[in-house]
């Protein structure tokens, strides 16, 4: 299946890269590079497929400090610098020695996206997308989304200089909101969940000629993006492969994009084969993958969301199924807590390493604990739990739960008398 960008778009050799065309991940049927995200066998959804260039360590090292260092991994041009882009990616790997204390790990790294230019992991996605959008000579680059997407894609269609319209559930938080609507004139609420929007946006996709719509008709090349977490937590670590890793779980792409990235690095002689336990995080008050992993059955059952990590709140997952089948041909899980437990993750980052995460950070930092006190994770292997968005986004979580611990006098008899000293 396909939506209209333009009747027969004229691609530019090498448009997208050493990529080599779009294959169907059920049914292995493979179609032309374009504006196509679903088998028109079988339905399935598409993914790009490469005939990859021999790759050394030195040549990737040798990049910009940003996801472009891989762009021979990516579906993306060799000039890909000269297009204007946010430039996102190569964020920092912090050894979490405190947190890990706190939890009885022996080795713990967060991979920390929150200093991405919209403070999301998003950004590494949407610059693979607007590449796309770009090469297929797209009119509007756009987005149904739950906030960080939003503001990523607002801000790349300015960068890039090409209109930008994107679409929100009505009742998303306040600052990611604004935080798009500061970049585009062109934000629309609508009322419902992300599903409905997500729905809304497909309508549009199919009607609407020259229309980029980042996760519909160009998601197999945005979801590229989401390899390049895997590909630097490797390349942080020096060069190999963790042992564990906790990631949350929306649409769950991310998650399935990291393992690919370990495989190709893996394949491409860049780093030694190990296992990777990998897990998956999710608020319980959206947690279908999860549901279906603690019972033990393949389908996913859509779920309508309720729950104060928003970013997270996909109740009907497209990529559900396959993180189902990476979790546990890995030896790992999928895991969910309630929304108290996100706050005191949020906190518990933010008190333990000094990194302020937003609501979905909070979800995989309480999953990661319960994963511990639960037995599911091995407390003496090497982790890495990954942080996709800031604090400051989603304040109104928190903002109940932390305050001045005393108001007093300007005096120092008043201060002692609090007993903070």
């Amino acid at each position: 299946m396909s939506a209209v960008i333009t009747e027969k778009p004229t691609l530019r050799e090498g448009a997208f890269g050493h990529a080599t065309g779009l294959v169907c991940r059920e049914c292995g049927h493979q179609v032309e590079l374009g504006p196509h995200y679903a088998c028109t066998e079988c339905f399935g959804p598409l993914e790009v497929a490469y005939d990859f260039p021999a790759v050394t360590r030195e040549e990737i090292e040798a990049g910009p400090s940003n996801i472009w260092r891989y762009k021979a991994l990516l579906p993306v041009p060799d000039d890909i610098e000269q297009s204007p882009n946010t430039e996102p990616g190569f964020t920092r790997l912090l050894e979490a020695r405190n947190l890990a204390a706190e939890l009885g790990l022996t080795k713990l790294w967060v991979k920390d996206d929150s200093t991405n230019p919209t403070n999301s992991f998003k950004d590494r996605v949407v610059a693979c997308a607007l590449s796309a959008a770009v090469e297929l000579k797209a009119k509007v680059f756009a987005c149904p989304s739950t906030g960080n997407l939003a503001n990523a894609v607002a801000a790349a269609g300015a960068r890039a200089g090409i209109k930008t319209v994107v679409f929100i559930p009505s009742n998303l938080e306040k600052p990611k909101q604004v935080n798009s609507a500061v970049y585009t004139d062109s934000l629309v609420a609508v009322d419902g969940n992300y599903d409905d929007v997500n729905k809304l946006a497909s309508e549009i996709a199919g009607e609407e000629e020259g229309w980029a719509f980042v996760n519909v008709n160009v998601r197999p090349f945005y979801a590229e993006g989401s390899k390049t977490l895997g590909y630097e937590i490797a390349e942080q670590l020096g060069w190999r492969l963790p042992d564990q890793v906790v990631i949350p779980v929306a649409s769950g792409s991310q998650l399935t994009k990291v393992h690919k990235a370990f495989r190709e690095l893996v394949s491409l002689g860049l780093v030694e084969d190990k296992p990777v336990r990998i897990f998956g995080a999710q608020a319980s008050g959206c947690s279908p993958v999860s549901t279906a992993y603690k019972g033990g059955v393949d389908a996913i059952r859509p779920v309508k969301p309720d729950t104060i990590a928003k970013s997270l709140a996909i109740g009907n997952p497209a990529d559900g199924i396959y993180v189902l089948d990476i979790c546990r041909e890995t030896g790992g899980a999928v895991e969910d807590i309630d929304d108290d437990a996100v706050r005191e993750g949020i906190l518990l980052l933010a008190r333990t390493e000094g990194i302020f995460t937003e609501t979905a950070g909070g979800t995989t930092v309480g999953v990661l604990k319960k994963l511990v006190e639960t037995g599911q994770l091995d407390t003496s292997l090497e982790t890495v739990v990954i942080n996709t968005g800031m604090g400051l986004k989603t304040l109104d979580a928190v903002a109940d739960s932390v305050g001045p611990a005393a108001t007093i006098a300007p005096s120092y008899a008043a201060f002692a008398a609090t007993g903070i000293a």
